[in-house]
C-alpha cells in the first residue's frame, strides 16, 4: 500500500476538473517521490457505477461508499456547477461524518463545500468556495466563516479551495506541506502552472469585473482610471469624471460591481502592479509610481491586505514557478 490514500468524492454532474486537477498534481508529484512515498488516488460515489461530469465526460469509481468504510490520509468533495441548488445526498453526508472526518485532512474543491455544509461539518470553520456561490453558501451555513476570495483556506485538518482550477492551487499546497516547496514547485512546472497562487490571493483579477458601455457614468470612470492610473482618484474626482454626485458614483459601484469606489481603484493598481512584477525587473519604487501608490509601503500595504504576500514575494513566487 502506498503511503497516503486520497479519496476524492464524485457524483453525477460533477465537475470534471474539480476531480482531474488534483488527480494530475498528485500524479506529477509521484513522478518525484520514492514508492513508499507516492499519493494513491481513489475516486468514491454512491456506487462504482460510472458518473457523468458536467462536461459529458465519463468517470468510474474506485468505490462505493459502502466500500470506502476506512480511514483516508485526505478526503475531498469535488464540485459540480448543479451542487448549490441540488437537495442533500444522505448517503454522502453520512459517509462524510462517519469516514471523511477522521482523515488527516478532510475538505473540498469549488462547491463542494455545500456538500460538507449539508453533513454539517462548516459550523464555526473558516472556509472557501467559488466565489460565484459564495454569498449562497454564507446564507446557507450562516455558522461558517466564509471567506469570500480566498484562493484555498485551511481551518485545522479541515481544507477548502475557491472554484475550479483553484483546486490545483490547493493539491500543490498539500504536496508543498506534505513533501516540501521543491517537489510542490516542480510538479507545478511539470503541469505548466503559469504561478502557484497563495492561500489569500484573490480568486479573480478586479480588471475582470464587467466594465461598463463607457458612455455610461461608471463606463466612463472605469476608462478613465485604467487609461490614468497615476493620477489620485478620491470619490470626487470620479463623480466629476463620471458627470453625476459623489453619493451616487458611490452607490453605482456598489450595485454594479458589488464593491466600493476604493476598493475598484485599488484593485486596478494592484492587477496593474502584479503584471509589472511578473513580466519586468522595474523596481518596486518605480512600480509603485508607476500603478499610482504614494509610496512603496502603500503599496506593499496593499499587497499584504488584499493578497497576503509582499510584492517582491509575489515577484519571487512567480519567477520561482518558471
Amino acid at each position: 500500500m502506498t503511503a497516503r490514500q486520497m479519496a476524492i468524492v464524485v457524483f453525477q454532474g460533477v465537475q470534471a476538473l474539480d476531480v482531474a486537477g488534483p488527480l494530475d498534481v498528485f500524479a506529477a508529484a509521484n513522478g518525484f517521490l520514492p514508492p513508499e512515498d507516492r499519493y494513491e488516488c481513489l475516486l468514491v460515489a454512491g456506487t462504482t457505477q460510472p458518473v457523468r461530469g458536467s462536461n459529458g465526460m465519463r468517470l468510474s469509481p474506485d468505490l462505493s461508499f459502502a466500500e470506502a468504510e476506512r480511514t483516508f490520509d485526505t478526503v475531498m468533495v469535488a464540485g459540480g456547477p448543479d451542487l448549490p441548488s441540488s437537495p442533500a445526498d444522505d448517503e454522502m453526508s453520512t459517509w462524510l461524518q462517519d469516514w471523511g472526518v477522521r482523515a488527516q485532512r478532510y475538505g473540498s474543491i469549488c462547491n463542494g463545500a455545500f456538500a460538507l455544509g449539508r453533513a454539517g461539518l462548516l459550523d464555526g470553520r473558516t472556509v472557501t468556495t467559488h466565489w460565484l456561490c459564495s454569498d449562497q453558501l454564507a446564507r446557507e451555513f450562516p455558522k461558517a466563516r466564509v471567506e469570500h476570495n480566498r484562493i484555498h483556506a485551511r481551518d485545522d485538518r479541515l481544507v477548502t479551495s475557491a472554484g475550479v482550477t483553484a483546486g490545483i492551487d490547493l493539491s500543490l499546497a498539500l504536496v508543498s506541506e506534505d513533501h516540501g516547496a521543491a517537489i510542490s514547485l516542480a510538479c507545478a512546472k511539470a503541469l505548466v502552472v503559469v504561478a502557484q497562487r497563495q492561500g489569500g490571493q484573490s480568486q479573480f483579477s478586479p480588471l475582470l469585473l464587467p466594465v461598463g458601455d463607457s458612455e455610461t457614468p461608471l463606463g466612463k470612470v472605469q476608462a478613465y482610471v485604467m487609461e490614468h492610473i497615476r493620477e489620485g482618484f478620491p470619490v470626487e474626482r470620479l463623480a466629476e469624471i463620471a458627470g453625476v454626485s459623489a453619493r451616487s458614483i458611490a452607490r453605482l459601484f456598489v450595485k454594479e460591481l458589488g464593491v466600493t469606489p476604493h476598493e475598484y481603484v485599488e484593485g486596478v493598481r494592484l492587477d496593474q502592479a502584479r503584471n509589472l512584477l511578473e513580466s519586468s525587473d522595474v523596481a518596486l519604487k518605480a512600480i509603485a509610481f508607476d500603478c499610482g501608490f504614494a509610496n512603496p509601503d502603500q503599496m506593499r500595504s496593499a499587497f499584504q491586505r488584499r493578497l497576503e504576500v509582499t510584492p517582491l514575494q509575489y515577484r519571487a513566487n512567480f519567477r520561482a514557478s518558471h
